[in-house]
């Protein structure tokens, strides 16, 4: 009777061990972005992403190094990646720009989102005043996401010297860009 029972506790910790986390293909997390985590390397991605397409995107004048297109069955652009090193396929990826509003936290937080979903749910680490936009840094999930400074009132609107400040940021204010970095 000792080794029945040595013998199911020995299949159900097999069992166990085996059974794959099930990844969400549309969740942000701090580490994840859908099929991806912090330690993908780029010639990983062909097979992660088997039943869409990747694109590689070249250097050209604007730009230095690759990125990484990976667009869905229907030609939809899902994410935007940028590698940690350029041009060399054992590299991680350092940031992902969420391009499809599928993608959402665990929280709701998506491209649709407005600053009221953000500053709700998530600590704001600081904000950065760009010429055309502000950014917003969430450390928790290794995330920072521009809103157009159309929507900002008093000075700072057209004075990148001027911090912004959360109360001149209108609730109802849309997330332009969503980026995961991990670098």
């Amino acid at each position: 009777m000792k080794k029945i029972i040595a013998l199911f506790t020995l299949i159900a910790m097999i069992a166990s061990c085996s059974k794959k986390e099930k990844v969400t293909p549309f969740l942000i997390s701090k580490d994840q972005v859908g099929l991806l985590n912090k330690e993908v390397k780029v010639k990983e991605l062909d097979s992660i992403y088997a039943n869409d397409s990747i694109v590689k995107n070249g250097r050209n004048q604007f730009r230095g190094g690759n990125q990484i297109s990976v667009y869905d069955k229907k030609g939809n652009q899902l994410l935007l990646l940028t590698p940690v090193q350029k041009f060399d396929s054992t590299s991680t990826v350092a940031s992902i720009q969420i391009k499809d509003k599928r993608f959402k936290t665990e929280k709701g937080l998506t491209l649709k989102s407005t600053f009221k979903d953000i500053s709700t749910n998530y600590k704001i680490s600081r904000i950065e005043n760009t010429l055309s936009n502000i950014v917003i840094f969430i450390d928790e999930l290794n995330a920072y996401i521009a809103i157009d400074k159309k929507y900002i009132s008093g000075d700072a609107k057209y004075n990148t010297d001027i911090p912004v400040e959360p109360n001149q940021i209108p609730d109802d204010a849309k997330i332009k860009r969503f980026w995961i970095g991990w670098e």
